[in-house]
């Protein structure tokens, strides 16, 4: 189905406003359609793109429009989804297979969370319990939940009651195995191989950790944009795997 840009974004500011890569998922629509109807030239001509007469819709800010599409389309081809025909001397493309599985605007707003987050790096009990809110865009309940299976998995792995919980778990959980130069007996997910400092530094992470992203009260500080909603998420997969490690 063939979209012009004017059906997608009516108005010229709107459309100058945009974000690059928000541009990049209009443009990206718009020249699926506009390759199929150009099928019989063999693609997307760069040249003939660009340098077609003014499209009456944007006439009044041409220049200024073209600009932006080509940093648009620039970032397409970063992203993999417009690729460059073989041979072409930089002035052919098409859009790349992954590209045509995206129809529709809300196709591309999912592309964009999926890179944010890469599932297939992520530990196993984030990706099927953690992912599919941070999909739906739920980002402050993505974040608890992950931090919650951070708790449950220290509270499983050392032993503990249901009634262990936060930072007083963590610090019971990592408890160093010597404190102030006496001897302690350390907690059960505690690395004795480390020195006393390392020690202390990973009760202090796990304690930080739980305390900033999961408890309650701490829920002012809980990233609601996606890019740092992902990179605490990634953090909280990075602490399972620790407890997977350090597990008895």
């Amino acid at each position: 189905m063939f979209h012009s840009l004017s059906s997608l974004v009516p108005n010229v500011d709107d459309l100058l406003a945009l974000e690059v890569e928000e541009l990049a998922g209009v443009l990206l629509l718009h020249l699926i359609g506009y390759e199929d109807t150009a099928k019989n030239q063999g693609g997307i001509n760069y040249h003939n793109f660009f340098d077609a007469p003014p499209r009456r819709d944007y006439e009044s800010q041409q220049q200024e429009v073209n600009i932006a599409l080509m940093e648009a389309m620039a970032w397409l081809r970063s992203a993999g989804l417009l690729v460059e025909k073989a041979s072409s001397m930089g002035s052919w493309f098409f859009v790349s297979r992954r590209g045509r599985q995206i129809t529709s605007l809300e196709d591309y707003a999912a592309y964009r969370k999926a890179g944010l987050l890469p599932k297939g790096q992520l530990h196993p009990l984030i990706a099927s319990k953690v992912y599919p809110a941070f999909m739906r865009g739920e980002y402050d309940t993505a974040v608890f939940q992950a931090f919650r299976e951070v708790e449950v998995a220290v509270r499983n792995a050392g032993k503990f009651g249901p009634n262990d919980l936060g930072k007083e778990l963590m610090r019971d959980a990592f408890r160093p195995a010597e404190k102030k130069g006496q001897s302690a007996t350390p907690g059960p997910l505690t690395d004795t191989q480390l020195p006393t400092a390392e020690q202390e530094a990973m009760s202090n992470l796990f304690a930080g950790a739980i305390g900033f992203y999961k408890n309650p009260q701490s829920h002012r500080h809980v990233p609601t944009h996606p890019e740092d909603a992902a990179e605490v998420i990634v953090f909280a997969s990075q602490l399972l795997r620790i407890v997977d490690r350090l597990k008895p």
